[in-house]
């Protein structure tokens, strides 16, 4: 049977509340994670199905995304009365490849501050890719696409308005495609904390860490053209071993006085965002408080308000 008769089979029909796409034209996906992704599903020869989803994403079609370990499900509504499920499946790592994974990103006080900041660094695909865990899928058979909608074709326009969505939603928290692969982010940095203690042998602080703004030094600069902000990331891994260290005389720790307590990276850890990187480290609020649509209001507010918009 062809597709075709299923792509002028009506209208969607309206629903009030859905995700909107914040992008209302042009390209979706703002950061480099969310762009990767979404180039990684055209190499794939979805290019032209991608788009038919669009339109449904930014109608707010989709009803309710939901991303767990291995799975990502979605409600979208579409022209019949009863919305479709969709759901797309992608394969979690099993929890040595996590191990593995942890060690690397801990031995690295670079990953450690841009990860405890909310960002993903660039270099973060090439070492899950070193590890042997590459974080997007290398071919199409590695999703498992369904959809409840009678359309035969794969993706279907609601599977494809979930893709974007998806990806809008690693533009909010790029945690969430970490989760999708199998770690969530208060267990991430919790195992990652419990790491850089036992590699510097410092005091493991009690109670599990937590990504709030006073964990992070930051120093704010603008650039030239005032569209970005520059933020210096204090090593936080410096300041969770100073909490641990016992107080010692200085004559008797002059000659490790200068010395850091914990590994410095090669480079200055240095990253360019907006001015909603506080709305990026909290993630999106509960739904009984707004939900994504709270979070995108905040969102608008921020950048109204915010130095990058000065």
């Amino acid at each position: 049977m062809s597709t075709d008769r299923f792509a002028d089979y009506g209208r969607p029909r309206r629903v009030d509340g859905g995700l909107r796409a914040r992008s209302a034209r042009g390209a979706i996906g703002r950061s480099w994670w969310s762009r990767r992704f979404l180039e990684v599903l055209e190499s794939f020869a979805l290019g032209t199905r991608l788009t038919r989803g669009r339109s449904y994403a930014r109608a707010g079609q989709v009803l309710r995304l939901d991303i767990a370990p291995g799975r990502v499900s979605a409600v979208v509504q579409g022209s019949r009365p009863q919305p479709y499920q969709v759901s797309i499946a992608l394969a979690p790592f099993p929890a040595a490849l996590w191990s593995r994974i942890e060690a690397e990103l801990a031995g690295q006080a670079f990953f450690s501050a841009r990860l405890l900041a909310g960002d993903l660094p660039d270099e973060l695909e090439e070492l899950f890719a070193a590890a042997g865990a590459p974080l997007f899928p290398a071919g199409v058979d590695e999703l498992t696409q369904r959809c409840s909608c009678p359309d035969f074709a794969v993706p279907c326009k609601h599977l494809a308005a979930t893709f974007y969505l998806l990806a809008e939603a690693f533009d909010a928290d790029p945690f969430e495609l970490l989760h999708w692969r199998g770690r969530a982010r208060a267990e991430l940095l919790e195992r990652l904390r419990v790491r850089r203690a036992e590699a510097t042998g410092a005091e493991l602080p009690p109670g599990p860490i937590t990504a709030s703004p006073a964990d992070v030094d930051l120093e704010f600069t603008s650039d030239e053209s005032g569209s970005a902000v520059d933020i210096a990331v204090s090593a936080v891994g410096a300041a969770r071993a100073l909490a641990g260290l016992s107080a010692t005389p200085l004559a008797e720790a002059v000659d490790r006085f200068w010395l850091p307590p914990v590994p410095l990276p090669d480079r200055p850890p240095r990253l360019a965002t907006g001015p909603d990187l506080l709305l990026r480290q909290l993630g999106p609020p509960a739904p009984a408080i707004g939900g994504p649509g709270l979070l995108e209001r905040l969102r608008r507010a921020y950048r109204a308000f915010g130095p990058a918009d000065r």
